[in-house]
C-alpha cells in the first residue's frame, strides 16, 4: 500500500547568512518492512523542545514569509550557536499519535489502530517507524489522546523519581503554570508530595489554586521571597526543578531553602547549614545566563534532561511509567489545547508568533493531515 504513498512535512533550515527557514517539503514513504509500520499522523504537539529545532535562535520579530516558506532572522551573536545544522533541512515535531495505516508482515495486527509516537519528524502526513517505538493506545483512543503522552508525562514524572531516589521528600517548580507544571500538580497530589509551585502572575496563582495546589508564589510580588520561605518551612522542600534556566530564579530559590535550614539550625556554622539543596535546570525560558549568587556550600546546580534520567532508570522503571501514562492519559496527563493547525497554518508569521511565544495556555496542537 505505502510503496507510492506521498505526503509533505515541515523542515527547518539554517542558512549561512544567518537565515531561518521553515517550508513544507515534499517526501515519500516507502513500504513497511518486518517489524515496521506507516502511521497517518494526526496529532503532534508544539512543545518548547520542538521549538529549540524549529524556531531556534531565530528573532521571531522578524517572521515573514519568502517564496512559500516561514523566514526570520537569526542575530550575528546566536549563529554561532548553531553552526554545526547550517545548510541542514532538519525534520521537526518530537512526539504525536495517529492511525496505522500499513504495516510489516509480523504486525499486521497493528493496522487501523491509534499509536502514541516518540520518533521524530511528527509534523508529517505519514510516518514510517519500527511499532517497538510506539505505543498502543486502547480500542477507541483518539489521536489527540496519544499526542502527548511522552516528554511532559514523563518528564514531570521522572521529577517525582527523582526526589525519591535522592531523598527529599518535597520540591519547587517553576513556569508551574504550564501544562507539564499542571500534570505536576496533580501526581503530587496523587503521591502525596508537598510541591512548592512558582509562577509569574495573580492569573496563573488562581489557575493552580483551581485546580488543587496548596502553595504557589507569584515571583514578581513584592513579597515573594517572604512567600516562598514560608511555603518552603511548611513544606521541607530542598529540591526545585527550573524550567526557566537564565538568570537567578534557581540562586534566589537555594537562598530560600538556605535560609530556612539556617531558621531550624540548633547553631551557628559560618560554612551555613549542612542541609543540602539541589536545584535542577532542565528549560531554558530565559536564554540568558544562569546567576548563581552563592550561599553557605550544601547547594548544587546542574542540568536535567528526560533522556537521561530514561537511562538511569531502566527498563522497569520506565515500563512502569509507560503503564500509568497510558491509564491516565485523559485524567492526569492530560494535555489542553489553545488550537488545532495544519502543516501551511504552522508557516504563517502570525500563528508562528503565537507558538513561539510558549505563554501558558497557549499550547498549539498540529494535525498535518488536515
Amino acid at each position: 500500500m505505502a510503496e507510492d504513498l506521498k505526503g509533505r512535512a515541515l523542515r527547518s533550515l539554517v542558512t549561512a547568512d544567518g537565515k531561518l527557514r521553515i517550508s513544507l517539503e515534499d517526501i515519500e514513504v516507502g513500504a513497511p518492512a518486518p517489524g515496521e509500520i506507516v502511521v497517518r499522523v494526526e496529532a503532534s504537539p508544539i512543545n518548547p523542545s520542538d521549538l529549540g529545532t524549529l524556531v531556534g535562535p531565530a528573532d521571531a520579530s522578524t517572521f515573514r514569509n519568502e517564496d512559500g516558506a516561514l523566514v526570520a532572522d537569526i542575530p550575528a551573536e546566536r549563529l554561532a550557536g548553531v553552526k554545526a545544522r547550517i545548510g541542514q533541512k532538519l525534520p521537526v515535531g518530537n512526539e504525536g499519535a495517529g492511525t496505522v495505516i500499513d504495516a510489516g508482515p509480523d504486525v499486521q495486527h497493528l493496522i487501523g489502530r491509534t499509536v502514541a509516537i516518540l520518533g521524530g519528524g511528527m509534523y508529517a502526513t505519514y510516518r514510517k517507524l519500527p511499532a517497538a517505538d510506539t505505543w498502543l493506545l486502547p480500542e477507541g483512543a483518539a489521536a489527540a489522546e496519544g499526542a502527548s503522552l511522552f516528554i511532559n508525562p514523563r518528564t514531570a514524572l521522572g521529577f517525582v523519581e527523582t526526589l525519591r531516589a535522592e531523598g527529599h521528600k518535597a520540591m519547587v517548580h517553576t513556569a508551574a503554570a504550564s501544562n507539564l507544571g499542571q500534570m505536576l500538580v496533580r501526581i503530587c497530589q496523587a503521591d502525596g508530595i508537598p510541591l512548592v509551585c512558582i509562577v509569574r502572575s495573580p492569573g496563573q496563582v488562581a489557575l493552580l489554586r483551581d485546580i488543587g495546589a496548596t502553595y504557589v508564589v507569584d515571583s514578581n510580588a513584592a513579597d515573594f521571597r517572604d512567600r516562598l520561605i514560608e511555603a518552603l518551612a511548611a513544606t521541607g522542600a530542598t529540591i526545585a526543578f527550573d524550567a526557566v534556566g537564565g538568570g537567578d530564579l534557581a540562586s534566589r530559590i537555594i537562598e530560600a531553602m538556605e535560609a530556612v535550614a539556617v531558621g531550624n539550625a540548633t547553631g551557628y556554622n559560618r560554612y551555613g547549614s549542612g542541609v543540602h539543596k539541589q536545584a535542577y535546570i532542565y528549560g531554558t525560558l530565559d536564554p540568558g545566563p544562569t546567576i548563581i549568587h552563592r550561599v553557605g556550600y550544601s547547594w548544587s546546580v546542574d542540568g536535567w534532561l528526560l533522556s537521561d534520567f530514561l537511562k538511569r532508570a531502566g527498563a522497569e522503571t520506565a515500563a512502569r511509567l509507560r503503564q500509568r501514562i497510558v491509564d491516565e492519559r485523559n485524567t492526569t496527563f492530560h494535555s489542553g489545547y489553545t488550537a488545532t493547525i495544519g502543516l501551511s497554518d504552522a508557516l504563517k508569521p502570525e500563528i508562528a508568533a503565537a507558538y513561539e511565544r510558549k505563554g501558558t495556555g497557549t499550547k498549539y496542537l498540529v494535525n498535518p493531515n488536515l
